[in-house]
């Protein structure tokens, strides 16, 4: 069977099985990957040397990271076990230990300069909505009107699962979000691209940003999950409780959100103590 068909049969099987929109496209990618890599052989029967000759490829030549081989792994598992019906036999497969991964925050001072020195009110709406709610990239550009709760002060947010939860809505952000509207009128989504209806894109995003931070003279290397990774510290820094900012940010488990009590300054610390008599 071709290549393209077994991928449309694999995105089929986990359609059934009910798998994140996200996950069938990042996994249908990773086995189509996988099966070019290995056309012209029957993947029914690679041997376990040749799935990790396939892994150590990855590895050395593709340069992917422990996360990124977790991910390949668990798309070819699936796509044997749903799509091929072959049972995975290759359980003892060695796998890259996870680096630790300490997130870059930026001081709320940083913050302001990018926000500030963004007059476009399009691009200063949203840089506004991702720092003050959290959200990731792809969140905020899912994001339409009926999201925004300007009476509870919410913002109803489709995270990884296709689970929803809720976020904190500033009111600084609303402001310029309502002039923003006025301006714009975005059609479907509350970003549209220049296409009308379309959403807006990643790298436009990332573009914004990019600017921001080169005209705020900000030195510190600055990318859009940077802002998710301060509203949490800088939440936590005003006092508010870890489960609450577990849950504004959609993580699944506390350990993920208690890495940002390491990052956080600690209030009897804000000068150091031997600056005293140095």
């Amino acid at each position: 069977m071709k290549t393209d068909l077994l991928v449309e049969k694999f995105r089929k099987d986990m359609i059934i099985k009910d798998f994140s929109p996200r996950t069938i496209e990042n996994y249908c990618s990773k086995a189509k990957f996988f099966l070019v890599y290995f056309s012209g052989k029957d993947v029914r029967k690679l041997s376990f040397d040749e799935i990790k000759d396939y892994l150590y490829y990855l590895i050395k030549v593709r340069n992917n990271g422990g996360s990124s081989i977790k991910c390949h792994i668990g798309a070819i598992k699936n796509f044997y076990t749903f799509t091929l019906n072959i049972q995975w036999k290759y359980k003892n497969l060695p796998v890259p230990k996870l680096r630790e991964f300490i997130p870059v925050v930026i001081s709320k001072e940083a913050i302001c300069k990018i926000i500030n020195v963004t007059h476009n009110i399009k691009h200063k709406a949203i840089l506004l909505l991702l720092y003050t709610s959290g959200v990731r990239i792809s969140e905020l550009l899912d994001l339409k009107l009926q999201n925004l709760d300007s009476q509870r002060m919410q913002i109803r947010v489709l995270g990884k699962g296709d689970k929803f939860r809720y976020t904190i809505l500033s009111e600084r952000c609303l402001e310029v979000l309502r002039n923003y509207w006025k301006e714009h009128k975005p059609i479907n989504y509350l970003f549209n691209s220049t296409q009308k209806g379309k959403k807006y894109s990643k790298t436009s995003i990332h573009r914004i940003l990019e600017k921001a931070v080169e005209k705020a003279g900000v030195k510190q290397k600055v990318i859009v999950h940077t802002f998710r990774h301060s509203f949490a510290t800088h939440l936590l820094e005003c006092g508010v409780n870890i489960v609450t900012v577990k849950n504004l940010l959609g993580h699944t488990s506390l350990k993920t959100t208690m890495r940002y009590i390491h990052l956080q300054k600690q209030p009897d610390l804000e000068k150091h103590p031997f600056d005293s008599f140095l």
